[in-house]
């Protein structure tokens, strides 16, 4: 892939693309202090509505952390509907075969029988969950929310062709913030809306609370569905609290829940209330003391029992992890090929898996250039950006690979699209990912766009808000 990164707004000649063009004419009409403004008040609006997130980094041993506002950019990331629609296909191809891949691992087990993926990396992985073999699931569906990562990256023709860097199926997030940037464009922006024919999604907590309830258990008609926290002190509870307010359902933590006879309640002042949904925003370790990890007072006692039972729905599944884990990310397009029949319309990017020898040495002697990742690491922590690291990180990070081989994956160090940004110094482009939310429940489905992750320091590509991230909004445009 060549080093050129695509530009979001303009082609290589500097021409403004066909979708950006009516943004641009309004934005060169603005003037500095004017965004500027527009920037300061959007801060102020974040910190007193309370839009945070805690970084695990902060935490100290009393519980605390440090509560931080996401920074907000105000240019938007423009997506053609031309290209959207390439999108949401390869989208809902790729999560149906995650869907069937994962049903299948815990059921006939006919991928790990054919060879396509080797067994140890399912059987051996400590996503793979025993407890799920042979439990049957509503509508065999056990990523109802998916989190999938896409970036772009130029071509040698100088276009930009999408490929899928991450899946996130166990418990995604950053939708909240997908919905409050589209809030404070139109905000503070009111005639950009008059001006461009832009796809809403202030629908998605419809979406997802329709999808919940398509997978209530079996002979529920009027399912009472909760969202489960792990408690203020997690640091997307915000998120948990915003999405339960907007789907109109109670927000709960594992102590307001009891097992009984199989089945989930809730506590109420009214008495106990059967819950038939749980969207869990709770690690499968934290879910229930009785079956995983003991000291969690996170969980509730007894809640894997009754979801073995067919009497509640977890979403997402238990054991759903296996799927998302960076080792069996390179094997998604062969899944593809073996449950759909069809070639994946997103491309994965090429990946070394370090536990193969010949992957190893390549990468041994290739580390300036790749970057390296922990198969379970996130949040932009256990990796190496081999070209903006110096010779101590490249040489702690050798001696890790070679000590444990198994734990690491690698891929080249992409040139993510860029996206004009307000920054400090005034407009400039910075490197943007996109995390789209598929819902699966009654089909697939999902509201245009995503979250618009973007690197806000100069020539980084490392977008996670805890590493300095940002966001923006996303503009779908209709035909």
């Amino acid at each position: 892939m060549p080093a050129k990164f695509f530009d979001e707004m303009t082609d290589a000649t500097t021409v403004v693309r066909p979708h950006y063009t009516a943004f641009k004419s309004w934005l060169d009409r603005q003037g500095n202090d004017a965004i500027a403004d527009k920037r300061t008040e959007s801060e102020l609006i974040f910190r007193r509505v309370g839009i945070t997130f805690a970084v695990y980094g902060d935490l100290d041993e009393g519980g605390g952390g440090t509560e931080r506002t996401i920074p907000f950019d105000i240019i938007p990331r423009i997506i053609p509907a031309s290209d959207w629609r390439t999108l949401q296909a390869g989208l809902r191809q790729r999560v149906t075969a995650l869907n069937r891949f994962i049903h299948d691992v815990y059921h006939e087990q006919a991928i790990l029988e054919a060879g396509i993926v080797p067994t140890d990396r399912i059987l051996s992985n400590s996503q793979y969950r025993p407890e799920m073999k042979g439990v049957a699931v509503p509508n065999d569906i056990y990523a109802h929310i998916a989190g999938i990562d896409v970036v772009r990256v130029g071509n040698a023709a100088g276009e930009g062709e999408f490929f899928v860097l991450e899946d996130n199926l166990r418990v995604p997030s950053g939708v909240s913030y997908m919905l409050e940037n589209r809030k404070m464009m139109m905000r503070l922006f009111p005639d950009l809306f008059a001006m461009n024919r832009v796809a809403p999604v202030a629908h998605y907590p419809d979406l997802l609370l329709d999808s919940l309830r398509a997978v209530a258990p079996k002979g529920v008609t009027d399912p009472t569905v909760v969202v489960m926290t792990p408690g203020m002190y997690n640091s997307a509870y915000f998120e948990h609290a915003f999405l339960a307010q907007q789907m109109g359902v109670e927000l709960v933590e594992g102590p307001d829940l009891f097992v009984e006879d199989e089945q989930v309640f809730m506590r109420t002042t009214q008495g106990p209330q059967r819950v038939d949904v749980i969207y869990r925003r709770i690690d499968d370790d934290f879910l229930d003391p009785l079956a995983f990890r003991a000291d969690s007072a996170l969980g509730t006692k007894g809640l894997l029992r009754a979801y073995q039972a067919g009497n509640v729905t977890l979403a997402n599944a238990i054991g759903t992890g296996i799927a998302d884990d960076k080792s069996i990310y390179p094997y998604v397009p062969d899944m593809i090929r073996f449950y759909l029949g069809e070639d994946a319309i997103l491309s994965n990017v090429p990946t070394y898996q370090c536990g193969k020898a010949e992957d190893l040495a390549y990468t041994l002697a290739h580390l300036s250039e790749l970057v390296v990742k922990e198969i379970h690491g996130a949040g932009g922590y256990g990796m190496l950006v081999g070209p903006a690291a110096d010779a101590r990180e490249i040489e702690d990070f050798r001696r890790a690979l070679v000590a444990e081989p198994d734990k690491y994956i690698a891929q080249p160090t992409l040139a993510l699209s860029a996206c004009p940004t307000y920054v400090d110094a005034g407009i400039a482009p910075r490197h943007i990912d996109l995390r789209p939310f598929v819902l699966s429940g009654h089909g697939v489905s999902m509201v245009p766009g995503g979250l618009t992750r973007v690197a806000l320091r100069d020539g980084s590509l490392v977008v996670n808000s805890s590493q300095g991230g940002g966001t923006k909004d996303t503009w779908v445009l209709e035909d």
